[in-house]
C-alpha cells in the first residue's frame, strides 16, 4: 500500500498576502528613492529574510513558499522603475498629477507583457545557459541557508533584526531633520576666479545605504562625476555666463540649465554604449541557447520543476492584453490635436510594443543573467525606446508643428515608452527570480503566476505614491515645485529627449560636449578594465554629474564605508554571511528613510506647508548641523558595530 504524499506548500494564499504587504513597503520605498537619486534597490534578499522570519512560525511553511513571497515582492519592487519614464508627463506639463487608472494601466499592462514575453526564454536563458545570474544565486543561497537548519533560522532572525534596526535609525533621524532638530544638509557657495561653484553635503541614511549596496566601483565613479560637475564644469560655465546677484543663484542656475543637461548626455551615451557592448553576447547566447533547448527537450515529458505556463496560454494572454493597450492608446490619441491620426497612432503603438517589447525582453533577460538585474542598464532601454518612438512620430508628422500638437506627440511617445519600459524592467527581474526558483526546486508556472501577481500589486501601489510625492514635493524643473523637489533624473532626461527630437530644440552645444565626455569616460572605463584595475562605470559618472552634490556625496561615503566593511567580512570565517548582514543593514537604512519620506509627503500634502513638523526656527541651524552630524556618525557606527557582532555570532552558530 502506497502512502499518499502531501503536496508541498508553494503558491499559497498566506504567501501571496505576505508578498503583497512587503510589496507595499518596498515598492513605495523604491519609488521615493528612485525619484530622489535615480537608483533603486534590489528587494529579493530582504523580502526572503522577512518571509522566512514570519512563515517559520507555521509548521508547514517551505522554502518554495518563501520563494514565492520574494518573487512577488521583487517583481513589484522592480516595477517601481516605471518612475524613470512616467514623471516625464508631469515634467512636460501634460499631466498635472498621476491619474490612477491610466498610470496603473500603463504600469500593469507593460509589466504583465514582460512576464509573458519572458516565459519562453526561461528554458533557453536559465536552464540551458551558463549565465551566472549573481543576484538569483544569492537569493537562492539565502533561502537555502534560512530554511535548512536551526542555524539558518537564527541567521534569518538576526538579519531581520538588523533590517529593522537600520530602518528605525534612518526613519528616526529623518524625523529629526523634519523637526529641524538635525540638519538634513548644508551648503556653501563661493567664487573660483571669474566663475563660481559650491560645496554641499547631506545627512541621509538612505543615500548612505545606497552607497554600501552599489559598491566601491560605482561609488568612486560617482566621485569622478562629482568632481567633473562641481570643480571643472561649473567654474568654466559660470565664468562664460556671468550673472548679477548672489553667487548661489548664479551657480545654481547654471548647474540646472547646463551642467545637468551635460550629465544627462553622458547618461545617454553611457547607457547606449553598455547596450552595444553586450549586444553580441546577447544575440549569440540567445540563439545558441534556443537551439540547444529545442534539441534537448524535443519529445521529452517534463518534470514538475520544468513546467512553464503553456505556450498557448502565454500567447493568448499576450494577445488579449493588446486589447486594453489599444483602448488605452486610443483614449489618449482620440482627443486633442492628434485626434485625426488616432487610428494610425494606435496601430503603430501596438506594433511598436510587440516587436520592440519582444526584443527588449530578450536583451534585458540576458543582461540580468550576465551582470545582475540591479546592474543592468535598463535606463538605456528607456532612452533608446523614447528616441525610436519619437523618430517614428517625426517620420509620420514632421517637426514644424503647432506647439500643442508637438506636446501631444511628446506625451504619446512617453506613454508608449512607459509600456515598453514596463516590459524591460519586468523581463530584467523575472529571469533572475526564475533562476532562484530553479536552484531551490520551484515549479516554474507557479512562480510565473506569482510574477503576474507581483506586477498587479506593484501597479496598484505605484500611482498613489507617485501622486502623493508629486503633490507634496514636485519634480525638479516643473512649475510650482517645492524646495524639496525630487530630481527624477531619468524621467527628466527621457522627456527632454522626446521634446528635443520632436521639437528640434535640443541643447546641441551641451549635447556635443557631453557626448565627447561620455566617450572619454567609456574609454577610461575600458582601459581600467583591460588593465585589471577597478572599473569606473560611465553611467554612474553621468548620474553623479546630473544630480546635486548633496545627493551624491553621501552615496560616495556609503560606498567607502561599505567597502571597508566588506574587506572586514573577507577576513571572517564566513565572508558571504557577513556580507549578507551588511546588505540587510544597508537595506534597512534605505527602507526606513524612504518610507518616512512617503509618510512625510502625506503630512505635507494634508497640511499645505513644506515644514509641518518644524519645532525650532532658523536660529537653531548651527546647533542642528553640528549636533545632527555627530548623531548621524554615531548612529552609523552603532549600526555597523551591531552588524559585525551579528555576523560573528551567526558564523559561530553555523561553524
Amino acid at each position: 500500500m502506497t502512502a499518499t504524499t502531501k503536496p508541498i506548500a508553494e503558491l499559497t494564499l498566506r504567501g501571496v498576502l505576505l508578498g503583497g504587504i512587503i510589496t507595499l513597503l518596498f515598492t513605495a520605498a523604491n519609488v521615493y528613492l528612485g525619484l530622489k537619486v535615480g537608483l533603486t534597490f534590489a528587494t529579493s534578499i530582504p523580502a526572503a529574510v522577512i518571509s522566512m522570519a514570519i512563515l517559520r512560525n507555521f509548521s508547514d511553511s517551505t522554502i518554495l513558499e518563501n520563494n514565492i513571497v520574494q518573487t512577488i515582492a521583487s517583481a513589484a519592487g522592480t516595477l517601481a522603475a516605471i518612475i524613470f519614464v512616467l514623471p516625464g508627463l508631469v515634467i512636460i506639463g501634460w499631466w498635472q498629477g498621476f491619474p490612477f487608472l491610466l498610470t496603473a494601466g500603463i504600469t500593469g499592462l507593460g509589466g504583465v507583457l514582460g512576464v509573458m514575453f519572458s516565459v519562453p526564454l526561461r528554458r533557453a536563458l536559465v536552464v540551458d545557459s551558463d549565465l551566472p545570474y549573481p543576484e538569483g544565486r544569492a537569493a537562492a543561497e539565502v533561502l537555502q541557508v534560512g530554511s535548512g537548519s536551526r542555524e539558518g533560522a537564527a541567521e534569518s532572525a538576526a538579519g531581520l533584526r538588523l533590517l529593522v534596526a537600520g530602518s528605525l535609525a534612518s526613519a528616526g533621524f529623518a524625523i529629526l531633520t523634519q523637526m529641524r532638530l538635525a540638519a538634513a544638509e548644508a551648503s556653501t557657495w563661493f567664487r573660483v576666479g571669474s566663475g563660481a561653484t559650491g560645496l554641499s553635503g547631506g545627512l541621509s541614511f538612505a543615500l548612505f545605504g545606497v552607497g554600501h549596496l552599489v559598491g566601491l566601483s560605482v561609488g568612486l565613479a560617482q566621485l569622478v562625476g562629482l568632481i567633473t560637475a562641481w570643480f571643472i564644469l561649473l567654474p568654466i560655465l559660470t565664468a562664460a555666463q556671468p550673472m548679477p546677484g548672489e553667487v548661489e543663484t548664479w551657480a545654481s542656475t547654471i548647474f540646472r540649465q547646463d551642467v545637468r543637461f551635460f550629465g544627462a548626455g553622458v547618461i545617454g551615451v553611457a547607457a547606449v554604449w553598455t547596450l552595444l557592448r553586450i549586444a553580441r553576447p546577447v544575440i549569440g547566447g540567445v540563439t545558441s541557447a534556443l537551439a540547444s533547448s529545442r534539441a534537448r527537450h524535443a519529445g521529452e515529458a517534463l518534470a514538475l520543476e520544468e513546467q512553464d505556463l503553456p505556450i498557448g496560454v502565454v500567447a493568448g494572454i499576450s494577445a488579449a492584453l493588446l486589447v486594453p493597450i489599444g483602448w488605452l492608446m486610443w483614449s489618449i490619441a482620440s482627443v486633442g490635436p492628434i485626434a485625426g491620426s488616432a487610428a494610425i497612432l494606435v496601430a503603430g503603438a501596438l506594433v511598436f510594443v510587440v516587436v520592440i517589447g519582444l526584443m527588449i525582453a530578450t536583451v534585458t533577460g540576458y543582461m540580468a543573467g550576465l551582470i545582475g538585474a540591479s546592474n543592468s542598464p535598463v535606463s538605456g532601454i528607456g532612452i533608446l525606446a523614447v528616441i525610436a518612438a519619437s523618430l517614428l512620430l517625426v517620420g509620420l508628422f514632421g517637426r514644424d508643428l503647432p506647439p500643442d500638437t508637438t506636446a501631444a506627440l511628446v506625451a504619446y511617445a512617453l506613454i508608449v515608452t512607459g509600456l515598453v519600459f514596463g516590459i524591460a524592467t519586468i523581463a530584467n527581474d523575472n529571469l533572475q527570480d526564475l533562476k532562484t526558483g530553479q536552484l531551490v526546486g520551484a515549479t516554474p508556472w507557479k512562480q510565473q503566476v506569482a510574477l503576474v501577481i507581483g506586477v498587479i500589486f506593484g501597479s496598484i501601489v505605484v500611482p498613489p505614491v507617485l501622486d502623493l510625492l508629486n503633490t507634496a514635493f514636485g519634480f525638479a524643473g516643473t512649475p510650482g515645485a517645492g524646495p524639496n523637489a525630487l530630481a527624477a533624473p531619468q524621467a527628466g532626461l527621457i522627456s527632454s529627449l522626446a521634446k528635443g527630437v520632436l521639437g528640434g530644440d535640443l541643447n546641441w552645444t551641451m549635447l556635443r560636449w557631453s557626448a565627447l565626455a561620455g566617450v572619454i569616460f567609456i574609454a577610461l572605463d575600458e582601459v581600467l578594465g583591460r588593465a585589471g584595475r577597478m572599473r569606473l562605470p560611465p553611467l554612474a559618472i553621468g548620474i553623479a554629474i546630473y544630480l546635486p552634490m548633496a545627493v551624491i556625496l553621501p552615496v560616495v561615503l556609503g560606498a567607502l564605508v561599505g567597502a571597508a566593511y566588506d574587506r572586514w567580512s573577507d577576513r571572517t570565517s564566513d565572508p558571504e554571511l557577513a556580507r549578507r548582514m551588511g546588505t540587510l543593514t544597508a537595506t534597512g537604512m534605505i527602507v526606513g528613510e524612504s518610507l518616512w519620506g512617503v509618510a512625510f509627503a502625506g503630512i505635507v500634502a494634508a497640511s499645505g506647508t513644506n515644514a509641518p513638523l518644524a519645532v525650532v526656527g532658523d536660529g537653531f541651524a548651527p546647533v542642528a548641523l553640528i549636533g545632527g552630524t555627530i548623531l548621524f556618525l554615531g548612529l552609523i557606527g552603532w549600526l555597523y558595530r551591531g552588524t559585525r557582532a551579528a555576523a560573528l555570532t551567526s558564523a559561530r552558530a553555523t561553524s
